[in-house]
């Protein structure tokens, strides 16, 4: 089998395996679809943030701008512009095909705005650069807070619930497929030169702001289509949904799953997407600790920071990891005569 082909296999099988888990997060009960498919929304933002944080070397605070761009575009496509235009949708083809070229507009506006602050700012690093998209993300929810269209700070209501798990989950797997296909390119090299020596790269001619905005960019349209999946779940999206908070939860499962690490910051999205769930009906010798439940969740980040610094899964690659399986059955892996 041609090495190139097999990206799209694993694509085609993780495509099945969304089908087949659609089926199966629809036979569960509304609170629980609701905790899967909140899973899946953070694991498109975790991964699109990782591009920048963990591949490229930056440090944004302000991921959670480009989710509410995303986020008010969409619904606004989908709340008043479909409305004015073809009238209400009641289900079929059109439904999804209307609600896809809302989601995508809302990842195209987030790009846009990504590239904006991008070109300027990314000349920065380290704490400059985490201070600007802080006061980006803060600026984004200001103005929205003020656009009396888009209802101020009420946010808009009665927007239609039109994201499922299928929609949320083949969204993951194109994110994945997409950032590990960068990663694999020129484009990956450079990404990687960026964050492991950035004066080195500049040096031997790489045009790291080039890659810097790329990556900054293409994590701000998932961002924005995480955002329009997130408001086509909920009747309701408001400016608090996407204050510093938010960003910083992002963050969070970056750091947490292993700065670089596609799939550990996918478990890593998992883990702490349920676990302040889970805790709500923790109790422990008779003690119901729901009320403490966020305390405990910020002692486990803390021990599991102490134990793991590297994160969960630190830099684990699962493509380099099945070949080295597959090389030691075949018997070809290096060994120290060779």
């Amino acid at each position: 089998m041609k090495p190139i082909a097999r990206p799209y296999i694993y694509l085609a099988l993780a495509v099945a395996g969304t089908f087949v888990l659609s089926m199966i997060i629809g036979g569960m009960g509304s609170y629980d679809q609701r905790i899967v498919i909140n899973i899946g929304i953070n694991m498109i933002l975790a991964s699109s943030l990782n591009l920048i944080n963990g591949y490229t070397g930056q440090f944004s605070l302000g991921h959670a701008g480009f989710m509410s761009i995303g986020a008010y575009a969409a619904s606004s496509i989908t709340t008043m512009l479909y409305p004015a235009l073809v009238g209400e949708l009641h289900g079929g083809v059109s439904q999804e095909l209307y609600f896809l070229v809302a989601i995508l507009a809302g990842g195209v506006a987030a790009a846009i705005a990504g590239l904006l602050v991008g070109v300027p700012s990314l000349r920065l690093k380290g704490d400059y650069l985490a201070i600007v998209t802080l006061g980006f993300g803060e600026i984004i929810r200001v103005i929205i807070q003020n656009i009396k269209p888009l209802g101020g700070s009420l946010g808009i209501p009665d927007i239609p619930r039109y994201t499922t798990s299928l929609w949320v989950f083949l969204t993951v797997v194109a994110v994945v497929f997409v950032i590990q296909s960068l990663m694999r390119s020129t484009y990956g090299k450079g990404f990687l030169a960026v964050r492991d020596d950035e004066v080195a790269a500049e040096a031997t001619g790489i045009d790291t702001t080039r890659y810097k905005v790329t990556a900054f960019v293409v994590g701000a349209f998932f961002a924005g289509i995480a955002g329009g999946l997130y408001a086509h779940y909920n009747d309701l999206i408001k400016p608090d949904d996407f204050g510093f908070l938010r960003s910083v939860e992002i963050v969070v499962m970056v750091i947490l799953g292993g700065m670089g690490s596609t799939y550990g910051v996918l478990f890593a999205a998992a883990i702490l997407t349920y676990l302040p769930e889970w805790l709500r009906d923790f109790r422990m010798f008779g003690v119901n600790f729901s009320d403490f439940r966020m305390s405990i969740y910020s002692l486990v980040l803390i021990l599991l920071m102490l134990v793991r610094p590297q994160g969960l899964f630190g830099t684990f690659d699962l493509a380099a990891f099945i070949r080295k399986m597959r090389d030691r059955r075949q018997g070809t892996a290096p060994t120290l005569e060779g």
